[in-house]
């Protein structure tokens, strides 16, 4: 009776944990095919705006323009002027809201003398058309040709801000601006999202990657990198390892105890700002300085 009792109980303690797997594997795959269709949802928070909307920004000179792309898309964006600029900062935001107010970090740049451009993404502010990587890519692009179309590219400077570091360096990578500034930058956008959903295949999943990394490869001005230490959404060390791919040309700077949305409010980071702004690349003559010196703890008064 034993007998008969254990040889049912087998099989049936084996379908158990069979449906029970199948279970699992059910529930991740529609956790997946969620995640990749409700991830523009988690990405973006657009702010939408009226066609009629009036941009106003006080003690501010700007001029409203609008590009249509390729495939009918309306981009909508802002030139805040100065006079006989030094240059213009083509000014990428981040991830949520509209230009709207986003435009108020634009006198961070118009008071030491360079003109700047914004842009609302495709479904950001009055701006139109589906969005996508590649389409974001080809809109920045459209935006950098018009650019150079009036200023020479030693006199553009390229401003990412968190979601728009990704996209600042691609641009930096295939032009040749007077430099690339990163605020908050991340490794890739796929690496920031692993961090919320570890056990998923993001790899696989994700329509945004947006790998700064990769893109900072090829890219051959001056890179300054600007990082809070308290940074909780993008962590400080992603600028450390960022700083590491292109070393002679890249510059880190460390906003201590900055976050991520709050930098502008930090002395320091004003002071990073106009000292990156009104520098020039210069050549260090290494001749009888210490570099490569060995510094030998053996030897005496060493």
């Amino acid at each position: 009776m034993y007998y008969v009792i254990y040889a049912f109980s087998l099989p049936l303690s084996m379908a158990y944990w069979v449906s029970t797997l199948i279970f699992i594997l059910v529930i991740y795959v529609v956790i997946s095919i969620l995640l990749y269709y409700l991830q523009d949802y988690f990405l973006f928070k657009p702010e939408k705006l009226p066609a009629d909307f009036q941009f106003f920004y006080e003690n501010q000179e700007v001029d409203e323009y609008t590009i249509e792309t390729r495939d009918g898309a309306q981009l909508n964006g802002l030139h805040f002027k100065v006079e006989k600029p030094k240059g213009v900062v083509l000014y990428l935001k981040g991830n949520s809201k509209s230009i709207k107010g986003w435009g108020k970090f634009a006198v961070d740049f118009t008071r030491n003398g360079y003109d700047v451009v914004m842009m609302d993404y495709r479904g950001f502010g009055k701006s139109t058309g589906r969005r996508n990587q590649k389409a974001l890519k080809r809109d920045l692009q459209v935006i950098y040709n018009k650019l150079r179309e009036h200023v020479d590219e030693k006199h553009i400077i390229l401003y990412g801000r968190s979601l728009g570091s990704g996209l600042a360096t691609k641009i930096a990578s295939v032009n040749n601006p007077r430099m690339l500034i990163l605020d908050a930058p991340y490794y890739s956008l796929t690496k920031v999202t692993a961090r919320y959903a570890p056990f998923m295949p993001l790899s696989l999943l994700i329509k945004y990657p947006l790998p700064t990394y990769k893109w900072l490869k090829y890219v051959q001005c001056p890179i300054h990198i600007i990082h809070g230490t308290d940074d909780k959404l993008i962590p400080y060390k992603t600028s450390v390892k960022l700083s590491k791919i292109k070393p002679k040309l890249t510059k880190l700077y460390t906003v201590i105890d900055g976050g991520h949305k709050n930098l502008n409010n930090f002395e320091s980071y004003h002071k990073m700002l106009t000292e990156i702004l009104h520098s020039t690349p210069k050549k260090v003559d290494l001749e009888g300085s210490s570099f490569k010196v060995i510094h030998n703890t053996k030897r005496k008064n060493a």
